[in-house]
């Protein structure tokens, strides 16, 4: 079974320990619905981007945390 985690990182790309500890996800969606979830708190942690990775491959980012448009919307 696939893994999926998070890479928190700085603008830099300088790799950062999140103020939310992530689990390790069962699928894309279960991973982006946590980020949806969390990204406000991850940012005042410290962390500006994201990367998500399957199994240690970098799926897509760096996804900024900033901005409207850096999170899934919420209804």
């Amino acid at each position: 079974m696939a893994a999926w985690t998070w890479r928190f990182e700085k603008t830099d790309g300088a790799e950062v320990q999140p103020a939310v500890q992530p689990e390790e996800f069962t699928t894309q969606g279960d991973a982006e619905s946590w980020i949806g979830e969390y990204w406000k708190d991850l940012m005042e942690g410290g962390a500006d981007q994201v990367r998500l990775f399957e199994d240690g491959t970098e799926i897509y980012g760096p996804m900024s945390l900033h901005g409207e448009d850096a999170a899934p919307s919420q209804p």
